[in-house]
């Protein structure tokens, strides 16, 4: 049975992927900073939870001791666009927190999560980071910035610890439903308006980035380290 920490579990896609891994067998705790949506997302998936700021190196150090002692598969998947919570604003002190709200939620929370779970991790061990079709320049500012300075750091990570073994992806979705991402203020039109940049005609959903993240995750996935896999219908083409 494997040890797996998904960071932002508690909801949407991370809620998924612990649900995946559940339904295979694997011992999931998941992790975020709602305590109560968290309790009570453990209670449905019959995993555990630990409540901490994942962006936060205080909070991250008081945690680590409840995490589990050997860890398997660590699933970075805290983040989100902080700017759908603020006020633009050309204050220069305004600009910069923007920024540095951004870049915590979405970067440092990963670098600081499995900087302080590697060390758990042993041959074999993964790891898979949640990025986005942001990071790819469609516009996103601060938000898709961070998410392409993610695809960066994995590339190093899969270096670092590649001759440990240790495998370090990510997993890129374009637009997803059924998520709290857009705090509701996705419309119809906004979601037609992103599928006719796709080639399947659909807007994904937290299960395909669950079963991407489940391959990544899997034995067959073993030769695969420092790449981009793009879960977006098409939307983006890797090529």
């Amino acid at each position: 049975m494997r040890e797996v920490v998904i960071t932002g579990g508690g909801t949407g896609i991370g809620y998924a992927v612990a649900a995946a891994f559940v339904s295979l067998g694997d011992h999931v705790t998941i992790t975020g900073r709602r305590e109560h949506v968290l309790k009570e997302a453990a209670s449905k998936l019959g995993s555990d939870c630990a409540a901490f700021n994942a962006a936060s190196p205080v909070a991250v150090k008081e945690a680590v001791d409840g995490l589990p002692p050997r860890v398997d598969v660590l699933v970075n998947n805290a983040g989100g666009n902080t700017n759908l919570e603020r006020r633009q604003s050309d204050d220069l002190m305004d600009v910069a927190e923007a920024w540095w709200a951004n870049l915590n939620a979405n970067l440092m929370s990963a670098v600081l999560v499995t900087t302080a779970l590697a060390p758990r991790m042993g041959r074999g061990g993964r790891i898979v980071t949640i990025g986005s079709l942001a990071a790819r320049g469609t516009g996103s500012g601060s938000y898709g910035a961070a998410k392409a300075a993610l695809e960066s750091w994995t590339a190093d990570l899969a270096a670092e610890l590649g001759p440990q073994g240790i495998t370090a992806n990510v997993v890129s979705p374009g637009v997803v439903v059924d998520t709290e991402f857009f705090r509701g203020r996705l419309t119809e039109e906004g979601i037609r308006a992103r599928v006719e940049n796709t080639r399947n005609g659909r807007p994904g959903t937290p299960s395909d980035v669950a079963d991407t993240v489940l391959f990544l995750a899997s034995a067959g996935a073993r030769h695969i380290t420092g790449q981009v896999l793009h879960v977006n219908g098409g939307a983006y083409l890797g090529r």
